[in-house]
């Protein structure tokens, strides 16, 4: 069988395909296991819709009947959004969930994968994983972060989680040559706050700029994506000090129920959520959306430069 027997592409990205337009990929583990039913829902039909309305094309991937979707259709989008035991699926799943015909939602990685077998170069998600609390001892390192270092996606998010050791996660990104992009900031997020105390590598002030940042990379064969950390909106900051409270309760509760590998993103996330009596799925919110408007302007920005060196 060739490749194009398991990649299925929606009328809508099909005819982007065709006739030049850019597209923008977006993970589906945010609508199944990132936000509660039926917020997954709104969320990632705004989410389209702002990509829609900046001039491009959205494209969320996800596994079902035995293909990779690129686009789905609202029906597709409320069925990952109310289905129970959706597949988490990370590089290592994607032949066994494929293979079993089951639904499967993507993770950043997966979602870099199927976004780069489809042609697609800019992912907008909410936060990347990373290198968890306590790795020294657990060696609890999320895929993400080898994906960035070997296929070519920019993926815009707004940092990485702060249930995470953001310090390792950017040293780890250093040594596989993953660029840090900072959007009109020199300071990296950290999802719920906008700063993190740790710097980026390259302060971008437009779109255009780090469109052509990634040109340059992808012209000159250098393989792996980039991180583009753009901060969430100034008005849907949380705390930082109560975002630090919160996820030590998290990460105990984790701890205390022996909860670990790909089952400990959703739960805290859940257990921050509870505790903070819903402000962080309301900034989770927020931020996504945010990132959706970045992330066309350089889906838009990427494809001029392309257009014109063509």
């Amino acid at each position: 069988m060739s490749l194009s027997y398991y990649i299925q592409l929606s009328e809508e990205v099909a005819q982007a395909k065709r006739t030049n337009k850019p597209v923008v990929a977006l993970e589906s583990t945010i609508i199944s296991h990132g936000m509660p039913y039926p917020q997954n829902i709104e969320t990632a039909r705004n989410v389209e819709k702002i990509i829609r309305d900046k001039g491009a094309v959205p494209a969320t991937i996800a596994i079902m009947d035995g293909k990779i979707k690129i686009g789905l259709s609202d029906s597709e989008l409320v069925q990952l959004g109310k289905e129970k035991d959706v597949e988490k699926v990370s590089r290592r799943d994607l032949p066994a969930v494929l293979a079993a015909k089951k639904t499967g939602a993507t993770t950043v990685a997966a979602t870099m994968i199927c976004a780069d077998l489809a042609g697609i170069r800019v992912f907008v998600t909410g936060g990347i994983g990373g290198v968890h609390r306590g790795a020294q001892e657990t060696m609890d390192i999320s895929a993400d972060l080898q994906e960035l270092a070997k296929t070519d996606v920019a993926v815009v998010c707004a940092g990485a989680k702060s249930i995470l050791d953001i310090g390792l996660t950017l040293e780890y990104l250093e040594t596989q040559g993953v660029p840090v992009i900072g959007y009109q900031t020199s300071d990296f997020p950290a999802f719920y706050t906008r700063q993190s105390g740790y710097g980026v590598d390259v302060h971008a002030q437009s779109a255009e700029d780090i469109a052509h940042m990634l040109h340059v990379k992808w012209e000159l064969n250098l393989e792996g994506g980039a991180v583009i950390g753009n901060p969430v909106p100034r008005e849907h900051e949380m705390d930082p000090n109560e975002v630090n409270n919160i996820i030590h309760d998290a990460v105990k509760a984790a701890n205390d129920e022996g909860i670990t590998g790909k089952e400990t993103t959703p739960f805290l996330l859940n257990r921050l959520k509870e505790i903070s009596q819903g402000a962080t799925l309301t900034t989770n919110i927020a931020l996504v959306e945010n990132n959706a408007v970045t992330g066309a302007d350089i889906a838009l920005a990427l494809n001029a430069l392309k257009t014109t060196s063509n």
